[in-house]
């Protein structure tokens, strides 16, 4: 992907739209739920994809980002592309891509160069639905030339503020450009300064808005990093004692908003019983969302990049592990509201280690050396540049009971993931 990965990140549909012209609109007629939410689509679409899944039907489920590799942003019945078939479609994209050039177009991005991958590979594999995860916005992303049967915003938060706009109001004005005529909308639990400008945009496209209340989920018992025990009442299904294995408070929005979705596909006709449900809430699996690496000691990683993420992460610790201290390794990258999010990871905090997430986003990494001291003066705080140096270093620092958590960027996450697991 190196061709594309240097024309960088430019909003906007027209590439998008002349490449899948050329490559004959393999997006066209392709049946799928839209996801988009400044946190939790990721989680959001996971659900919804396996319940279709193990509802029987063939289910493609393009993710954006990736943690490791790009094999996994195009998924079928919850299996990645293989590596061979990931080069086959590559040429054809960039095949495509250099009659663009030839035509005086310009050239398209990575993630358009993805997003028509998927079109294509989900069009010649047959699926019955795909579900497309935004990768940023939602009003000029690339996915945004679909035509869904349901389109979904998760939650709005301050992310991406230099190219979405730096208040609720607009960056809603800008996620909710996914939502089209007379298509239906689930919208999760949003502040209502952004709730008026998403009910106002379906309001007037004629769009049926559903909140995500319209499901209750009820937590049973106490939840644990193995995942919960929740109740379900929703539109023709009540479920009891049922299996979610995603750990997490966080994560019953998520169900509550996925499973919304799921019930405005039932009354397009999909057809999906209580055991399918069951199953597939059981079965999930979300690397790098609150998920546990090593036993003994305990370690964790969470992608928790933004505010929102982290307020998330840091009730769902509480909730989890009550009163247990931790020693935390973080790193995000340059465009990140950093010091509001370190406002919510201090609590339990016994020393915090900064480091510096790969790639070419990370120049001012140790800014977030000074800001914890700032919010945190008591808590120590060192830099380690290097990802496993300081994961290191922050296992060595453990004693008692004590775990370790490694939060932030993707890039550590993605290294520190790889080290632990050998992937």
């Amino acid at each position: 992907m190196s061709r594309f990965t240097r024309f960088g990140i430019k909003p906007g549909l027209e590439r998008i739209n002349a490449l899948l012209e050329i490559m004959g609109r393999p997006d066209t007629g392709l049946p799928c739920v839209h996801v988009g939410g400044t946190n939790g689509k990721g989680s959001t679409s996971l659900i919804v994809a396996q319940i279709l899944n193990a509802a029987g039907y063939r289910t493609g489920h393009f993710v954006s980002p990736h943690l490791h590799s790009y094999l996994e942003r195009l998924m079928i019945d919850g299996k990645q592309i293989n590596g061979d078939d990931f080069i086959s479609y590559l040429h054809i994209i960039e095949q495509a891509a250099n009659e663009m050039v030839c035509h005086g177009l310009e050239h398209p991005t990575e993630f358009e160069a993805l997003t028509a991958m998927a079109c294509k590979y989900f069009y010649d594999q047959q699926v019955d639905i795909a579900v497309l995860e935004v990768g940023m916005g939602g009003l000029y992303d690339s996915t945004n030339i679909v035509s869904p049967l349901v389109s979904v915003i998760t939650g709005i938060d301050l992310d991406h503020v230099s190219v979405l706009g730096d208040t609720l109001p607009e960056i809603a004005a800008n996620k909710a450009g996914i939502i089209k005529p007379l298509t239906p909308v689930v919208v999760g639990n949003i502040a209502p300064v952004a709730r008026e400008v998403i009910i106002n945009r379906a309001n007037h496209l004629q769009a049926s808005c559903y909140d995500n209340t319209v499901v209750e989920v009820k937590l049973a018992g106490q939840p644990g990093l193995d995942g919960q025990e929740v109740s379900i009442s929703m539109p023709g299904h009540d479920l009891s004692a049922v299996r979610f294995s995603l750990p997490g408070c966080y994560q019953l929005e998520n169900l509550r908003t996925a499973l919304s979705a799921i019930a405005v596909l039932e009354a397009q006709n999909f057809s999906i019983s209580n055991s399918n449900i069951e199953l597939a809430l059981a079965s999930l699996k979300n690397p790098g969302r609150l998920e546990t690496l090593c036993s003994q000691p305990l370690v964790l990683i969470d992608v928790a990049h933004n505010p929102s993420a982290a307020r998330a992460l840091a009730h769902s610790l509480d909730c989890i592990l009550p009163k247990r201290d931790k020693v935390l390794v973080c790193g995000m990258v340059d465009d990140k509201d950093a010091e509001n999010t370190l406002k919510y990871l201090g609590k339990n905090t016994s020393a915090c280690i900064i480091t510096r997430p790969d790639g070419n986003r990370s120049s001012n990494w140790n800014r977030l050396t000074q800001q914890f001291a700032r919010l945190y003066p008591h808590i120590p705080v060192i830099e380690v540049e290097d990802i496993i140096q300081a994961i290191e270093q922050g296992m060595a620092r453990l004693i008692n009971d004590q775990y370790l958590l490694i939060t932030g960027s993707f890039y550590v996450l993605d290294r520190a993931r790889s080290w632990f697991t050998g992937y």
